[in-house]
Parts: C-alpha cells; sequence; structure tokens
C-alpha cells in the first residue's frame, strides 16, 4: 500500500492558512457592518420615538374642545411636545370671520399665544418660500409675521395648511438647533401634521360657526335673547356667591324708524350691524352683548360697577355719535343712542330668576328716561 500520501491515484491537497492581510480585511468588514446594524437599530428607535410624539400630537389635536383649545394645541402643544424655540399659528383671515367668530366665543384673538391672524393675503404670502410643502432651513427673520427679540432660533420649518378651497395658513416651528430643520431633510411627517392640522382647524371652525348660529342673532352676529337669558341667570348666581357687581346696559336707537321709512330697510339693517360692530369694539372678552328686540341690545358686564358701566355707557354712545355711518349709497347717515344702565349690587340674596327680571327692568326704565329727556344720552341709577 502507498505510504506517499496519495491515495487511490489522487494527491492529497493541504489548505494553506489565510494571510493576514484577509483576516484583517474580514474583522474590518465585519466591524462596519456591526458599527451599520447599530446605526440603523439607533435611527429605527429614533424614528419610533418620533413617529410616537407625532401620533400623541395628533391625537391630541383631534381631541381639542374647541376652537380656541386647538389653537393653543398646535402652539404651546407642540412646541412642548418637539421641545422647540417656538411654534406660532399664522392663519389667513382677509374678512375677519375668525377674529369675529373668537370675539362671539367670548376669546380675543390677541390674547391667545402665538397665534396670528393675517388680513393681508396677498402680503402675507409673499414671506414664504414654498406655499405647497414644507420648507426648511436656517431660520429667517422675514419669514416671521412679526418682530423677534434676540435671541434668535437657528433653523425652523414652516409648514403650510392647506384646505380644500386654498391655504389656510402657515405653523411656524423654530429651534435653537441650526441642525433640527435642514433642506434635504425628510418631510413626511410633518407634511402629515399640516394635514391634520389644517382639517382640524376647518372643523372646528365649521363646529363653531354652528354651535354659535344657534346663539347668536343672524343679522348683527351678536347674541340672542334667548342666550341671554340664560346666560344672566349664571351671571347673577355667580356674582352673589363672589359679591361681585354685575352691571347691564340698555342701548337703543335713536329715532330708528325715521332711517327705516326715510332710506329703507336695508339700511336700517347696515346700521344696526355698525352699531353692534362699534359696541363690540368698546367691551371685554368676559362681556356679553345680545340684540334684545328691533334695534334695543343689552349688555351684561360682570364685576362692574354701576360708575364704571356708567363710563362705559357714555364712551358707547359718544364713539356713536361722533362718527356718521356711511351707508351703502355713499350716503352719511347721523346715528344717536339712548342708554340706561341698571346693576345687581353685592349682598343681594334674593332669587336669581327675581333679579334677573329686575335687572332688566331697571336698565330698561333708564333708557326710557333718556329717551323722554333729550335722546342721545346716558341715563345711570342713584
Amino acid at each position: 500500500m502507498p505510504t506517499d500520501g496519495n491515495i487511490i491515484g489522487h494527491r492529497r491537497v493541504e489548505s494553506a492558512p489565510p494571510d493576514a492581510t484577509g483576516v484583517e480585511r474580514l474583522q474590518a468588514e465585519n466591524r462596519r457592518l456591526r458599527d451599520l446594524l447599530n446605526t440603523l437599530t439607533r435611527d429605527a428607535s429614533y424614528n419610533e420615538g418620533v413617529m410616537r410624539r407625532f401620533q400623541e400630537r395628533e391625537l391630541a389635536l383631534l381631541a381639542a374642545s374647541d376652537l380656541p383649545d386647538l389653537m393653543r394645541r398646535l402652539t404651546i402643544g407642540l412646541r412642548g411636545s418637539f421641545r422647540l424655540e417656538s411654534v406660532r399659528l399664522v392663519l389667513f383671515d382677509p374678512h375677519g370671520v375668525l377674529h369675529e367668530l373668537l370675539e362671539v366665543m367670548g376669546v380675543q384673538s390677541a390674547k391667545i399665544p402665538h397665534l396670528t391672524l393675517e388680513q393681508d393675503v396677498r402680503a402675507a404670502l409673499a414671506r414664504y418660500p414654498d406655499t405647497e410643502l414644507p420648507w426648511l432651513g436656517p431660520w429667517e427673520a422675514g419669514h416671521q409675521p412679526q418682530a423677534w427679540a434676540a435671541p434668535y432660533p437657528r433653523s425652523e420649518a414652516l409648514l403650510p395648511l392647506r384646505q380644500a378651497d386654498g391655504i389656510a395658513g402657515f405653523l411656524h416651528l423654530a429651534s435653537s438647533d441650526p441642525k433640527r430643520f435642514h433642506a434635504g431633510q425628510g418631510a413626511t411627517f410633518l407634511e402629515r401634521l399640516a394635514r391634520i392640522a389644517a382639517m382640524c382647524l376647518e372643523n372646528a371652525v365649521n363646529r363653531e360657526r354652528l354651535r354659535v348660529s344657534g346663539l347668536t342673532d343672524g343679522l348683527t352676529g351678536l347674541y340672542n335673547r334667548r342666550h341671554l337669558d340664560a346666560r344672566l341667570r349664571e351671571e347673577i348666581t355667580r356674582a352673589q356667591r363672589h359679591g361681585h357687581t354685575l352691571g347691564c346696559l340698555f342701548i337703543d336707537a335713536d329715532h330708528f324708524k325715521r332711517v327705516n321709512d326715510t332710506h329703507g330697510h336695508a339700511a336700517g339693517d347696515q346700521v344696526l350691524i355698525v352699531l353692534a360692530k362699534r359696541i363690540r369694539e368698546q367691551l371685554r372678552g368676559s362681556d356679553l352683548a345680545a340684540r334684545y328686540g328691533g334695534e334695543e341690545i343689552a349688555i351684561l358686564l360682570p364685576e362692574t360697577t354701576p360708575e364704571n358701566a356708567c363710563q362705559l355707557a357714555e364712551r358707547i354712545r359718544r364713539g356713536i355719535a361722533d362718527h356718521p355711518i356711511e351707508l351703502n349709497d355713499g350716503t352719511p347717515l347721523q346715528v344717536t343712542v339712548s342708554i340706561g344702565v341698571g346693576a345687581v349690587r353685592p349682598g343681594s340674596t334674593r332669587d336669581a330668576k327675581q333679579l334677573a327680571e329686575e335687572l332688566l327692568a331697571e336698565a330698561d326704565r333708564r333708557v326710557y328716561e333718556a329717551k323722554q329727556t333729550g335722546r342721545d344720552r346716558v341715563c345711570c341709577g342713584d
């Protein structure tokens, strides 16, 4: 039997050991693959966290109780969730619809933090580099709706809020990290957030319009008599509980029948609309103005002394008398009002319904006195 290493005519082949260069190359490749896997794992974990925060914020937007609450969740809520320097909500309001809707709800738009209502839409749109998709890049003061005090953020994202009938506004996200938002960055989550925010805003506005329409007068936008009666008892109960004074004004347009007879009912409607607007401009967010009937307007003034109620009444009277109303045909019309002032004073313990009737009766009696003594005047109680 052969013993020279050949078996059945075949030569035994010994495998050579790998060279050092090949081992190092394999080890380096393994390290690279491990690093890549670790990076992918970290990225997946980070993206999962980002997605979770976006989902939580989306659910929070959908759960907003009303329009002001939604606006706060879009600004203060987003800023906290994403640890941003600032979040601002800019909404286009060329006809003042949002402004008036918030006022009817008893909320002044200027008092909602980080909200800007833009009436000049064309000028506002000129600030934005992209009105279709989110724009990400270095922070620029020119994009902001208002002046910004130093220190300035370093990067920003501008999210267009597009609705079926056009663009409703923008969300401004700003960060102190210059790398937080940059060109070329994926913006899928931001696009989705913008779509949901726009949808929630549209739904909230429509819902508030529907709700307010059942509480307000269709012509003037003031509350209606039904809502006044309900709120009056609530305000009297609150005033009794806290020991506050509740003031009430009755405002009646002087010689209103003459306006209708001379200029037509359309002119009379225009006068009522302007009167309501001028009256609202003098009121606080906590005050309530309602069309009581015909040309009469009633105003509830919580936590207002009779003296302060009389001063407000005089400002309203003067503001109307000093500025003629221009009718649609250009005719200037001098309009005056007579105002009666009533009050529920602290310490009254009678039934709220009875006090409500007495308060309205007092204000009505005073406005009658104002008309009997010459009109265009304020008549206050003792």
